[in-house]
């Protein structure tokens, strides 16, 4: 027996290119900062880093979290429904709310900004410099962009705001 999904009917059908342009231009910008103040800990951990992000970023929650998504093979707030659809076959809208991308995303957006944070601060403590200062300023004010301003102002036109645990607007 099939529930039904209660979607935001206000909401966006597609989201405007523009907003796409600057959220994948933020997202980049925040795993480059990331890498970058990982690499002033150590270089092997910045490609740790790195391939993580790429790897989750892009590849499994675009596969655990957008299949099953309203905005899939569509244009949502960053553009990743299109993305998905050209890797992965469409999910089920009624598994959004409790698929395991769901859960993981939090974690991976956390480890996105925490750890690069941490080791910056690390290697600030052991050599000081306007360069490590300057990335974590920067790193600090894309991760505060990215989860708190962007994220907010998707999730206010987002037709599965209703549905989404990780909705910024209920």
């Amino acid at each position: 027996m099939k529930t039904e999904i209660k979607l935001y009917e206000p909401g966006l059908e597609e989201y405007p290119k523009s907003g796409i342009i600057v959220g994948n231009f933020m997202m980049i910008l925040w795993i480059a900062l990331g890498t970058i103040a990982c690499y002033f800990f150590h270089p092997l951990i910045a490609l740790v880093y790195f391939a993580f992000a790429i790897m989750m970023v892009f590849v499994v929650l675009r596969k655990l979290v957008c299949t099953n998504c309203y905005y899939y093979g569509k244009r949502c707030s960053i553009g990743w429904g299109k993305l998905s659809a050209l890797f992965f076959k469409k999910g089920d809208i009624e598994k959004f709310s409790t698929s395991i991308g769901i859960k993981l995303a939090p974690l991976t957006y956390g480890l996105l900004t925490l750890v690069p944070i941490v080791l910056i601060i690390i290697s600030i403590i052991q050599e000081f410099t306007i360069p490590k200062i300057t990335v974590m300023i920067f790193l600090l004010l894309i991760s505060f962009y990215s989860g708190a301003i962007s994220r907010k102002k998707s999730c206010e036109n987002c037709k599965m705001r209703l549905i989404c645990p990780g909705c910024a607007v209920k």
